[in-house]
């Protein structure tokens, strides 16, 4: 399924990969699964297998049909690189990537490692942003995989962030997001939390973006993430890279 995306920093998501394993902290309440919950449910065929991993050969050349160019978040369903995903799939999608530089992707993992296994044999299109999750201070040692790996953008996603993640070496990282939890599950996410990894971007000159509250305002109290709205310490804080 791609679709105009609802995700705050880019437009457009592409899945030529579906499901997924969950694998830390972060992966308890997936909205990837729960959406894909719920696609099966209506019928569409593309997610009758639920969320296990699929590879999806014609949706490969989707991106070479839309003309404008579009910020395009790759595997919005899925991690791709799951260990199930074959690194033959991945170098076709690397294939369309480089057959659309007008495009920009961008494309986020938990699986660092095999992400840093991929690159070591394989040469980045330099229309791709590479990002890893850090949502809790044991994911760390993802950003080490990500920052020697010579992307245009290399970004960090604190989301769901659910606890302080401490000191951050941020080292040739470009960005960092963060944003706390949705859904009737969500666990919430402390002010000093992301003041700290504020001050830590802006102390290395990282770009920061704060996407969300989520279900839990910064006043600990839980309503809609609308409402929770996207500011902190009353300011809107949104520098892309």
């Amino acid at each position: 399924m791609s679709k105009n995306s609802k995700i705050e920093w880019t437009d457009r998501t592409w899945n030529p990969v579906t499901g997924c394993t969950k694998l830390s902290t972060g992966c308890a309440n997936c909205y990837a699964e729960i959406m894909t919950n719920r696609l099966k449910a209506m019928g569409v065929n593309k997610y009758a297998d639920g969320f296990a991993v699929r590879t999806h050969i014609s949706t490969l050349n989707e991106p070479l049909k839309w003309k404008k160019p579009h910020t395009i978040f790759v595997c919005s369903m899925a991690d791709l690189f799951h260990d199930d995903v074959p690194f033959d799939f991945i170098d076709k999608i690397m294939n369309t990537i480089k057959q659309s530089p007008h495009h920009r992707y961008q494309i986020l993992t938990k699986r660092a490692d095999r992400m840093e296994e991929y690159f070591s044999k394989s040469d980045i299109p330099q229309n791709i942003w590479l990002g890893v999750t850090v949502e809790a201070f044991s994911e760390k040692s993802r950003i080490d995989s990500l920052r020697t790996l010579p992307a245009a953008i290399r970004f960090i996603s604190c989301e769901p962030l659910l606890e302080d993640i401490g000191t951050i070496d941020l080292t040739n990282i470009d960005w960092i997001i963060v944003g706390g939890e949705s859904g009737a599950r969500a666990r919430p996410m402390k002010p000093d939390w992301v003041r700290s990894i504020l001050r830590q971007a802006n102390e290395q000159k990282t770009a920061f973006f704060f996407k969300q509250w989520g279900t839990w305002g910064a006043d600990g109290i839980k309503r809609s993430k609308k409402v929770n709205g996207k500011s902190l310490d009353g300011k809107i804080i949104q520098i892309m890279p």
